[in-house]
């Protein structure tokens, strides 16, 4: 067989495996595209640098800046009229010639294509471990990981955004990551820190002190109110009720809930007893535990074992 048909068989090959992963995907329920690079400024880069040219792993690049609808997750080639430019790249591979570097945009420890994709493709398909890379980095305070969808990234992207506005890394270096599963929920979390601030700076011992700071309510807030639920919700072994959500979720949730109880007793029932309470009055029935618990491991997003 000559080096031409060797990697016209090649590149047939590798898209027949891409439309076996497709279909594996839609029954799977998992994404099986390439990242848009354009998605990373939902995790507010702050900035930038060339670190010149690097060794990479081939199986920590997961997008693209402008090709990421050609290839899918596994950098397959979904379309035939790319055939002619693998071919081409994968014959020089054949050949013994010596590609150039692919050109990247490195983002945690994760990577972006900026010139290159059907390099990566060929590598990536003949078990390549390694490639010469240009690499550009983007500072991002929450970094991406693999399997992660648009979604992920705009919920990262708002964790970046509460941390800068609240400086936590730096007042509680090693705090407990706190992560939502739905947008939009992080305002919230700057709303009870505000709300802490004005009660802290209202008791009766703090008479004649100056204000309150901004830091004091935030480290406060955290040690006093999130952290506490956090230990109820590890104690009374809530999480296992609520499948597929984070302690972050279950706080909000039991924080309104405390809310609810305080105003029906007529005073605050403490973070314990909303916890309890909460676990015991908003918990799913066990045959839909067990059902999202069954569609979060079809989806890989959590062990089968846990």
């Amino acid at each position: 067989m000559s080096i031409f048909d060797q990697a016209k068989h090649d590149v047939e090959r590798a898209r027949f495996l891409g439309d076996v992963r497709d279909l594996l995907s839609i029954l799977r329920r998992q994404p099986n595209e390439l990242l848009p690079f354009d998605w990373v400024r939902h995790l507010s880069p702050d900035g930038e640098h060339q670190r010149g040219l690097e060794t990479i792993e081939v199986d920590h690049i997961i997008g693209s800046v402008d090709r990421y609808r050609e290839f899918d997750r596994h950098y397959l080639p979904k379309e035939a009229h790319l055939d002619e430019r693998w071919i081409g790249v994968r014959a020089a591979q054949l050949q013994g010639k010596e590609l150039p570097p692919i050109q990247v945009y490195k983002v945690g420890d994760l990577y972006f294509v900026k010139d290159g994709n059907h390099r990566v493709s060929v590598a990536r398909r003949q078990g390549q471990k390694f490639i010469d890379a240009y690499v550009i980095e983007l500072h991002v305070t929450v970094p991406p990981e693999e399997g992660d969808t648009l979604k992920d990234l705009i919920i990262k992207g708002e964790y970046a955004q509460f941390l800068k506005a609240t400086n936590l890394d730096t007042l509680v270096p090693n705090h407990h990551p706190i992560r939502f599963t739905t947008p939009g929920r992080y305002e919230k979390l700057l709303e009870h820190i505000r709300t802490r601030q004005y009660f802290m700076d209202r008791k009766p011992d703090r008479a004649g002190l100056p204000p309150v700071t901004w830091e004091q309510a935030v480290e406060s807030w955290y040690r006093r109110l999130y952290c506490r639920i956090v230990e109820n919700i590890d104690l009374h072994d809530v999480m296992s009720r609520f499948p597929g959500r984070t302690e972050a979720d279950l706080y909000l949730w039991i924080m309104d809930h405390r809310y609810f109880l305080t105003q029906k007793y007529g005073h605050d029932v403490g973070s314990e007893e909303a916890t309890m309470d909460f676990r015991a009055q908003h918990s799913p029935p066990l045959y839909k535990r067990l059902g999202q618990r069954m569609k979060l491991v079809l989806r890989g997003k959590i062990n089968p074992a846990m």
